[in-house]
């Protein structure tokens, strides 16, 4: 009987990571069901990502949203333990850093069911991060992780993990695989730089993260730093409906171009066509990189060190003034992308080969 791998997805970076995935367990023959926590529950958010993508429909939709991180995690972990239970996967394969992906590892551990971390071992050494303690904790209780890049493996190193009970694999960047793989049917099937218009250089911005969004300080600060640039160059910044109410109850004005949310094949495009990429997306730095753009990380700290290191990305934390000066300096900057820090793009192949090999 072919081996069965339940896949755990919620949030766009995972749809983007489990399509590579999920191709290559395809071509291995083994049986994936796919569960979706609901994590991002609007069309543009999610079911968008699955049909343009050719992703298998989840088996099971948990519709889990807009709750704290205690009370989403914990509804997860109820939902993700009696589909494991009913399922009686070989593998729990979890992707990422989210709460969904710390719910479907601590499920499938306490069941003693083996857990798959694809892209563990990311570190941005912040602990007041949500994102940084799941990652922390989903690596810690898995059995095989597969990091991206050798910086992901140094850092497990040196947290012991030689020591531990569990494989570290090296494979490459699952996202650098959809990305090639997708750039081809986005320049067929988008449509979105004609229909936006987009005939002169503009800035790709994206804004969600909550310490940016829930803090009205730098909120304020990044919109402003915007609307600066926007002077200048057109700022494109397509926005989830959340972050688009919270501005909108804070009375701050958009004197830029603000669309709503866009699918995979549309993001492909818009970052082919930019000029700049300004985010606060982990995803998106990666992304920028794989399309030979430069980036400004509306953070103070990053879990893709490699791209500051190396002069692709700058991080300019939520500071007006900062974002505005490296947002000139980085627009004109010629750097080298022929560099390839994530692989060569068979991680998904390599993924699914050695979860068929395992006993």
């Amino acid at each position: 009987m072919n081996k069965k791998i339940l896949t755990i997805v919620g949030a766009r970076p995972q749809f983007v990571k489990a399509a590579a995935v999920s191709r290559a367990l395809n071509y291995f023959d083994l049986n994936e069901i796919i569960v979706h926590t609901g994590q991002h529950f609007d069309y543009g958010m999610s079911e968008i990502f699955f049909s343009e993508m050719e992703i298998p429909h989840p088996k099971y939709n948990l519709g889990i949203n807009s709750l704290s991180h205690g009370a989403m995690t914990g509804r997860m972990l109820e939902e993700i333990e009696s589909i494991i239970l009913k399922e009686k996967p070989d593998f729990v394969m979890v992707y990422g850093d989210t709460n969904s992906t710390l719910a479907g590892a601590l499920a499938a551990s306490k069941l003693h069911i083996p857990v798959a971390h694809v892209e563990a071992g990311l570190r941005s050494f912040n602990r007041k991060m949500p994102e940084e303690i799941n990652r922390i904790l989903t690596d810690r209780i898995s059995s095989v992780l597969f990091c991206p890049t050798q910086t992901a493996i140094s850092n497990l190193q040196k947290e012991g993990y030689g020591h531990f009970n569990c494989q570290v694999e090296l494979v490459g960047d699952v996202m650098y695989d959809a990305a090639m793989y997708y750039s081809e049917k986005s320049a067929e099937k988008s449509k979105i730089i004609h229909d936006l218009n987009l005939t002169t250089p503009f800035i790709l911005a994206t804004l969600h993260r909550q310490e940016n969004t829930d803090d009205l300080n730098n909120l304020t600060s990044i919109i402003e730093a915007f609307n600066e640039i926007g002077q200048s160059t057109e700022v494109l910044l397509p926005l989830h409906p959340r972050t688009r109410k919270i501005i909108e109850q804070a009375a701050l004005k958009t004197n830029f171009r603000v669309i709503d949310p866009v699918g995979y094949f549309d993001m492909i495009e818009l970052l082919k066509h930019c000029s700049l990429v300004m985010t606060d997306s982990g995803g998106l730095q990666k992304e920028s990189y794989f399309f030979e753009k430069n980036c400004i990380t509306l953070r103070d700290e990053t879990e893709w060190t490699e791209l500051v290191e190396k002069g692709y990305n700058v991080l300019t934390g939520a500071r007006k003034n900062t974002i505005v000066v490296q947002a000139e300096k980085m627009v004109q900057k010629k750097n080298n992308f022929s560099t390839r820090l994530y692989g060569d793009g068979s991680a998904g192949m390599k993924i699914a080969e050695f979860l068929a090999g395992k006993d």
